[in-house]
């Protein structure tokens, strides 16, 4: 537990951190990486290039100090980012690396109005917030292990089937290299894929959602052709070719308790945990009414549209509804087709039952933006709408009470 005066001088550098946390955690990530090169191996770098990892962080002290007396409050953002931290490989060894160069940016960056003072609290807030963290990775990474065909680490998977599902989109069909047994998943979760990329010092780690329905003998991976990871697997990965997976992660997942409407609204590739979620309801609630709307560019950037419009014909319960930027005519006759151009509240309201429905939204950044606002403005409850982000996730509730007023 923290004293009261450290808590004090936490909270009275909310507005400093408001202002200059940007700048601190990218200076942040300059120390770590010059300090401990070996670290490039975990962080995505992609990420670190656009800004992201570092607005992420940002917004993670931010909350850190903003809840530092109510912690709990911020516990399942803190599930969510040890999911990812599980699944990326991060250890409890790690984290007094990253306190002694986030405590030495926030030092370089607000100079003499860090003072001791303000260092020392940090530190001592830092431990418990790591504390929190190593506590909740080390059950997640003992459940890994220990569940039934579960895995430590990383473990060897062989590429049985590779199968072109549009002009950009592949999946992935991988099975275990030992021939052993392959854990189970919850709907909506994802693996790390780590690759070793021609020429490059460092591994690199991206995350991809399972398409699959959980309880088959593979994994399924449906994977966008952008990035170098995802080229190098698109592009070099060939059939017979292994890769190395993390157990299942995540907390993006299907409630299979609930019995309203379930709604899966999709943008591009943010079909991949939707899909999963579609299949094993189909397969475990197939009485449950299911609405699911993609949205992509065309029929031919679109992945898996003739399976969905095949699953409607032998699920009463299932209706869907394709979005088309710029449908082709061929697309247009297409039973499922359901709109040019984009997704938009109006539009939504002619196609979804009621307001009482559980909601699930992947998709880009902008995509799901627009689309819960959308959702909130005709009445569904936040609580009824989940969403994911791939990538480090900004705060969308934020994002989108920005735009609102």
């Amino acid at each position: 537990m923290l004293e009261q005066k450290t808590i004090n001088t936490i909270k009275a550098t909310v507005p400093m951190l408001k202002e200059h946390g940007t700048t601190i955690t990218t200076r942040f990530y300059e120390l770590l990486f010059q300090n401990h090169p070996d670290l490039l191996n975990i962080f995505n770098h992609s990420n670190q290039e656009k800004g992201r990892q570092q607005q992420a962080l940002a917004n993670a002290v931010y909350a850190a100090a903003v809840h530092i007396d109510r912690l709990e409050e911020i516990l399942p953002a803190v599930k969510q980012i040890a999911h990812k931290h599980r699944s990326l490989g991060v250890r409890p060894e790690h984290y007094p690396i990253v306190g002694k160069n986030l405590l030495a940016a926030i030092k370089d960056v607000l100079g003499d109005a860090a003072t001791d003072e303000i260092i020392q609290a940090w530190g001592k807030a830092y431990q418990v917030i790591a504390d929190a963290f190593i506590n909740v990775e080390k059950e997640m990474y003992e459940k890994a292990k220990q569940q039934q065909g579960g895995w430590e680490g990383d473990r060897e998977f062989i590429l049985m089937k590779k199968e072109v599902e549009s002009r950009v989109i592949t999946s992935f069909y991988l099975q275990p290299l030992d021939g052993g047994e392959l854990t189970g998943f919850l709907a909506g979760q994802y693996v790390s894929v780590k690759v070793q990329l021609p020429n490059d010092p460092y591994t690199h780690i991206r995350q991809y959602s399972l398409s699959d329905a959980p309880g088959k003998d593979y994994y399924r991976l449906s994977i966008k052709h952008e990035g170098i990871v995802s080229t190098y697997l698109h592009e070099c990965v060939e059939e017979g070719n292994t890769i190395l997976l993390s157990a299942p992660a995540g907390d993006f997942t299907l409630n299979m308790n609930e019995e309203r409407p379930l709604v899966l609204i999709a943008g591009g590739v943010g079909f991949t945990p939707l899909m999963s979620m579609l299949e094993t309801s189909l397969r475990d609630t197939p009485d449950r009414d299911i609405y699911y709307i993609h949205a992509a560019v065309n029929g031919e950037y679109q992945a898996m549209g003739q399976h969905v419009l095949e699953l409607t014909e032998h699920h009463d319960h299932l209706k869907a509804y394709f979005c088309y930027e710029n449908p082709t005519d061929k697309d247009r006759l297409n039973t499922c087709f359901g709109k040019e151009g984009y997704i938009d509240l109006p539009w939504l309201q002619t196609v979804l039952p009621s307001r009482d429905a559980d909601h699930y939204v992947c998709g880009p950044e902008g995509f799901m933006k627009a689309v819960i606002s959308g959702l909130k403005k005709s009445g569904v409850t936040p609580k009824q709408i989940n969403y994911e982000f791939f990538g480090p996730a900004i705060d969308l509730s934020k994002e989108l009470q920005a735009s609102a007023g």
